[in-house]
């Protein structure tokens, strides 16, 4: 990881918890701006943030960008609902599929299976529940104690590595 990497990651970590989708998409936008060539890379592998957004931010940097401007904000609430709500059960569904062929310590909070995501979303699909292997994926992640550390900013892949073996 370079110099530009870390210092790009270190304000990031520190501003996030203050920032908003737009605020965080005109301060990448900046940062690779400010960087010149690869700007967008780096803030890319530094805060894990898509390069799509990155350059939004930054072409609406360089277009002009007014306090008045409130765009792109998503209302407290806003988004898709809680699949417990929409799906009632399901999550129960997928911990008896899976409480039989767990693996691991029973005294550990976190929960290991054998059975790969498409065979728990095939089974759940075959009890009526439509939902896909994404779902299943992050509803276990959720069951398996995961949920909390999704593998934090910029982690590697082996560090963020889902504990669902396909």
């Amino acid at each position: 990881m370079s110099d530009e990497e870390t210092t790009v990651r270190g304000k990031f970590v520190a501003l996030r918890p203050v920032m908003d989708e737009r605020l965080t998409r005109l301060w990448a936008g900046a940062e690779a701006d400010a960087l010149g060539d690869g700007g967008i890379a780096i803030v890319e592998r530094a805060t894990g943030l898509s390069r799509t957004t990155i350059r939004a931010g930054r072409d609406e940097l360089r277009a002009g960008v007014a306090a008045d401007d409130v765009v792109g904000v998503r209302r407290a609430g806003g988004g898709r609902s809680r699949i417990e709500e929409t799906t009632p059960g399901i999550v129960e569904a997928l911990e008896t599929l899976v409480d039989p062929v767990t693996r691991g310590d029973p005294e550990s909070p976190l929960r290991w299976t054998s059975k790969s995501t498409r065979k728990l979303a095939a089974e759940l699909s075959t009890q009526g529940f439509a939902e896909g292997r994404t779902v299943v994926v992050r509803e276990w992640l959720q069951l398996a104690g995961d949920a909390e550390d999704p593998g934090g900013v910029g982690a590697s892949r082996s560090e963020r590595a889902i504990r669902v073996y396909q």
